[in-house]
């Protein structure tokens, strides 16, 4: 084995980072507290050049500095990439496709590629981590997920949280784990990319669910109920697409993303949910939030999945006919009580 120059060892570690979010903006703030040099790609000039100027986001947690030593924006995605270990994917799922339409192979060779995407590619209906496979080439070895009861919000706030990440490889997700550990953070690695994913994308579907539950007038009651049976249906859908041996859901990983998401003041899925529930149109609950609710496109993905697994999901199948086939939501919700034990 070749030794590492000493003067090599205490070098910076170089990071892209593509999207402009809170949760992009959290992932930048957690790692500057480790040794790194981060290019952060933002899709709008303006926000580039008022970063450049005031050191945080104009758009979104707008109140986490960010520290102008550690962290460069960049509008230009090609000079972003250059010259970093690790790219990080924080771009809404339904927009990687188009974000990434002038990227080449070449760009990712050689790198390390984070997806913190909780989220599914609507025309592929795959996972972020197959679709970088599948168009750039990117070895599964070479990928890793970020999942974990983590809202970018309190991240902002430093309260104490913690993530799952999820990897084939367990090196890498170690190494991965050591960059996202702070003062506040605690980064832990598993072997399961595909259960972290998966989990991180139906947990988002759920959350929907409750939110349409809670703002037809469900109370905390039926929720935890509900959200029971979730768990027992991502468990019957990871069993057959993906089964792994030694996974254990009942982790921080896995229940605890589902458990925030479902449950947070923070959760934009349950946000979107709960506007439906109270009657808005799914356009006009888009227009009003501002932000990507994951779960919209996810369902339709998920749905299209089991089409061809046949797996028993029920909230999935609500949520999906309430969305895109304008089922009523106190009805549809009336069937799915039949369902749930």
């Amino acid at each position: 084995m070749t030794e590492i120059p000493a003067f090599k060892k205490n070098l910076p570690t170089q990071i892209a980072v593509l999207g402009g979010g809170s949760w992009a903006t959290a992932i930048i703030k957690i790692l500057t507290e480790n040794n790194v040099k981060i290019k952060w790609w933002l899709r709008r000039k303006s926000d580039v050049d008022f970063i450049k100027k005031y050191n945080h986001n104009p758009s979104y947690l707008t109140d986490a500095p960010l520290n102008p030593r550690k962290v460069k924006a960049y509008y230009k995605m090609y000079d972003a990439l250059q010259g970093v270990d690790y790219v990080i994917l924080a771009v809404p799922a339904a927009f990687v496709p188009d974000a990434l339409k002038n990227l080449t192979r070449n760009h990712f060779a050689g790198k390390k590629v984070v997806s913190a995407i909780k989220g599914m590619i609507p025309e592929e209906n795959m996972l972020v981590t197959d679709w970088m496979e599948k168009v750039f080439g990117v070895p599964l070895t070479q990928m890793c997920v970020i999942a974990g009861p983590c809202h970018a919000e309190e991240v902002a706030q430093e309260k104490q949280s913690y993530l799952t990440i999820g990897s084939p490889n367990i090196q890498l997700a170690q190494e991965f784990s050591n960059l996202m550990t702070c003062r506040y953070i605690q980064a832990n690695p598993v072997a399961d990319l595909y259960g972290v994913e998966y989990c991180a994308v139906i947990k988002n579907i759920v959350a929907m669910a409750c939110g349409i539950t809670h703002g037809l007038g469900f109370g905390d009651n039926f929720q935890a109920v509900m959200v029971s049976n979730a768990m027992q249906e991502i468990k019957r859908f990871l069993d057959i697409v993906y089964p792994q041996a030694n996974r254990d859901l009942h982790s921080s990983g896995y229940l605890g993303d589902l458990l925030v998401t479902a449950y947070s003041q923070f959760s934009r899925n349950r946000t979107f949910g709960n506007m439906i529930g109270r009657g808005y149109s799914v356009k006009s609950a888009q227009i009003e939030m501002n932000m990507v609710a994951e779960g919209y496109y996810a369902v339709k993905s998920i749905h299209k999945i089991n089409e061809l697994h046949d797996v028993e999901m029920p909230i999935i199948d609500s949520v999906y006919r309430i969305l895109y086939e304008k089922a009523n939501p106190m009805a549809e919700i009336g069937v799915l009580k039949g369902f749930l034990k």
